[in-house]
């Protein structure tokens, strides 16, 4: 019932919705940086990262087929194509106009399929959280059953102790008062009740 309560920091929250932008950001500077370095308008770079991209949309391809097929790889390899692609693109154009509008796109494109898996990590738990909110209540409804059944229990044998404690008092009254003659009880044929300070013959 007393879970501990776990506050996320606000980078926590804030980096899974942050990676998509950061990531095609950081290919993009490493495609410009590339892009001085003596990539730009290289047709050996430009072949090798475009063999590079169709290799990973193939193998991507490849991975989302059939039955055994992972999505997890499948989109990792599509993910790669399109990173290695925007970097081929970016580290060969000589101005940045091209490569920002590949960068937006490649962002947008990103944001749209994170959007699904967010949608679906948002389900699941949802799902979970109304799952263990079930139990709680369930548990919760079976502690509160439980307590009344005790309480009843409690309350019955105080009751029971009460009728003790009323019946000897009554007993004992009995016995004290004047002209009190158990002899004349038993010789009348009623039953004689127990006294506290009589001992049996």
């Amino acid at each position: 019932m007393n879970e501990q309560i776990v506050a996320r920091h606000w980078l926590a929250l804030i980096a899974p919705k942050a990676a998509p932008a950061l990531a095609t950001s950081t290919v993009l500077i490493l495609a410009r940086i590339w892009n001085a370095n003596g990539a730009e308008h290289s047709v050996g770079n430009a072949v090798l990262m475009t063999a590079l991209s169709l290799a990973a949309a193939a193998a991507g391809a490849c991975a989302s087929v059939g039955r055994a097929g992972d999505p997890v790889i499948a989109g990792t390899a599509f993910a790669a194509s399109g990173g290695l692609a925007l970097a081929g693109v970016a580290g060969y154009a000589d101005g940045l106009s091209l490569p920002l509008l590949l960068w937006a796109l490649a962002t947008a494109v990103a944001y749209g399929l994170a959007a699904r898996y967010w949608r679906q990590d948002r389900r699941t738990r949802v799902s979970y959280e109304r799952r263990v909110s079930e139990r709680r209540e369930e548990r919760a409804h079976v502690e509160r059953v439980e307590t009344i059944r005790g309480s009843t229990q409690i309350e019955v044998a105080r009751t029971g102790a009460a009728y003790a404690e009323s019946l000897a008092q009554a007993l004992t009254a009995r016995a004290m008062l004047p002209g009190f003659d158990p002899a004349a009880l038993e010789t009348a044929g009623l039953p004689e009740l127990p006294t506290a300070g009589r001992k049996s013959a």
